[in-house]
C-alpha cells in the first residue's frame, strides 16, 4: 500500500502532534521520544515546536530548520494506536 498523504497537523503541548492523512485517518504522536542532541533537541522549545508544517503535498511534515519524521513512522505509529483492543462488555 502506498503511504497516505498528510493533510494537516498540528502542534499540541507536551511535545505532541495531531496528524490526519487523506485515508480519513488520524491520531495523536508522541515526539518526545525523537528530543536529543542539538538537531533535535531544539524540539524541546514550545515556540520552535509550533513551527512544524506539511511537505510536499502532503509526503511529510518538518520544522523550520528541516528537522522531520518519516510519514510511515506517523502512519504506523496511528495504526498500531489504531489497532489496540477496545475495552469488552461481557454480558451483553
Amino acid at each position: 500500500m502506498l503511504q497516505p498523504k498528510i493533510t494537516k497537523v498540528c502542534a499540541l503541548p507536551g511535545s505532541m502532534l495531531e496528524v490526519s492523512f487523506e485515508t480519513g485517518e488520524s491520531g495523536i504522536f508522541d515526539v518526545s521520544p525523537y528530543i536529543e542532541g542539538s538537531w533535535y533537541g531544539r524540539l524541546s522549545d514550545p515556540d520552535y515546536f509550533q513551527t512544524i508544517h506539511i511537505i510536499q503535498d502532503g509526503l511529510g511534515i518538518e520544522w523550520a530548520d528541516g528537522q522531520d519524521i518519516a510519514p510511515h513512522e506517523l502512519y504506523d505509529a496511528i495504526a498500531r494506536v489504531r489497532q489496540r483492543p477496545g475495552p469488552t462488555r461481557h454480558g451483553i
